[in-house]
Order: C-alpha cells, then structure tokens, then sequence
C-alpha cells in the first residue's frame, strides 16, 4: 500500500493578536491542524523593536485566515508583506510552504520549508514540516535525518508528531524494527493519533498480522474522519480474514465518500 501523503500542512487556524506597549503581552500564533504550531508563544517586551515585531505577528495571522478560506493567493500577500518588515521570519516561510504545497508546487513548497528548518535549526517543529515534506516528495531516508533532528531538540513539545512520522517513513525504506518501533512511540503520547495508527494498521498488514492490523484500522476510524487509503486498507485486511461483508461495507463507504478511489481495486495489494 503507497498510503496519499498524510505529513504535510492542511490547515491553518488564526489567532489573532492584540498587543499592548505598555507592558509584555502574550501572543498566541497560529496553528496548524494535524502537525506543528507553526510558533512558539511570543512573549513581546518593550522596545524599539516591538511594533515591528506585532506587525509580522498580524500579518501572518491574516495570512493563516486567509489560507484557511482557500485565498492562497491573498496569504502569500500577506506572507510577504510580513518578510519584508523581517526577512528572517521562520513562521513566514512555513507558511508559504503550505501555500504553495496547496497549489501544487511540491517543489518550491520544499525550499521554503528547507528555509525555515535552516533559519531555526533547533525548533522541533520545523525541522519535523521539513522532514514531512521529504517523506512525502520521495526522501524518505533524508526525511529520517530530520525527524531525528526534530526528536532532540531541547524543548519539543510535540514528540509524537516526529515519532509518527518518522515511523511512516521507516515503512518506506523498508526499516520495519524502527516503525514498530517509532510508531508504538507515538501512540504511547497519542493514543489517537490518526497517522500513528493508520500506518500501525499498514504495519501490522505487511507482518501478516491481519487481525492485529484490523484493530488498528478500527482504532484509526474511531479516532477521526476516514481517508480513501484508510479505508482500501480496512477492505483488504476484511478480505485477507475472509469477511467479505465487512470488506464489502468498506468499499461501499469508499465509493459513496471518495468515488475517485474507488476506480482502485481494493481487493488486490499493489505490486
């Protein structure tokens, strides 16, 4: 199973900002649903410095709210107006990784993101989008570097995203001991981590483990909204375990809810 990329960026949620000079203030940045905040909590102190600072922090907010609503291009406006005020901005150029990745440009969506990861060498986060983007472009084993990088750095607050990861890259290169290993990691720290037990059940598929590999899909379906992969998983571990209804119920549900995949013949495994 070759399962649609699952690392990158999909969705960013705003929070907006309202500063005050007179004394430091908190600001949340936005987040993005389903890996990493794109960053850190500011806390903004007084100085020449500050407004500025406020600034790049709104205008990427605006940016994240436009890109949400599907305005790529009105957020790469946004996202360059924040540039120019600090061209060293590591959020800005996560962001237009995910305008572009949403676009379609896979490629220079990978600059942008190598950008950040290189301006920000010890924020887990980045360096855990910059790995995403390699898995997902056909890097896999480069992508491992980049997880391990993720994985120590001092701070990381979000461990199980790498680790959920990096075990599905593992998958890729045929490193099967360091998936297990990775993504029984991941759901240690997220039980319900949807891209640790989709690619789980893929683990446990390829072992021929297929009712271990059955309860993993189910726990992946329970834990969010299905995929078209997901579900051309669940539909052959029900055929390798002889239930033909169950196998059958999954392929109705990936026809009437992803009827582009459903051209796929579920029933066989890819060569």
């Amino acid at each position: 199973m070759r399962p649609e990329p699952r690392l990158l960026l999909v969705a960013i949620a705003v929070a907006l900002l309202a500063a005050a000079c007179a004394r430091p203030a908190k600001v949340k940045p936005p987040k993005i649903k389903g890996t990493e905040q794109v960053a850190p909590t500011y806390r903004l102190q007084d100085g020449p410095d500050t407004k500025r600072r406020v600034q790049v922090v709104e205008l990427l907010g605006l940016a994240g709210q436009r890109f949400a609503g599907g305005e790529f291009d009105a957020a790469e406006a946004q996202v360059r107006k924040a540039l120019k005020l600090d061209p060293s901005a590591v959020d800005a150029y996560t962001l237009l990784g995910a305008i572009e990745s949403r676009k379609g440009n896979a490629a220079v969506a990978g600059q942008h993101y190598r950008r950040a990861a290189e301006l920000a060498p010890e924020r887990g986060d980045v360096l855990n989008n910059y790995g995403a983007w390699l898995c997902a472009n056909g890097y896999p084993a480069e992508a491992l570097v980049w997880f391990d990088r993720a994985l120590a750095s001092p701070g990381y607050r979000t461990p199980g995203s790498a680790l959920a990861n990096a075990g599905s890259c593992a998958l890729r290169t045929g490193q099967r001991e360091r998936a297990e290993r990775d993504l029984r990691r991941a759901l240690e720290i997220e039980p319900r981590n949807i891209h640790a037990l989709a690619s789980m059940a893929e683990y446990q598929y390829g072992q021929g483990n297929y009712f271990e590999a059955r309860a993993f899909a189910e726990r992946r379906l329970a834990a969010g909204p299905a995929d078209a992969s997901v579900l051309q998983l669940a539909a052959r571990i029900e055929e390798r375990l002889g239930d033909r209804a169950a196998a059958s119920r999954y392929q109705q549900r990936l026809r009437a809810e992803f009827p582009e995949a459903a051209t796929a013949k579920t029933g066989e495994d890819p060569q």
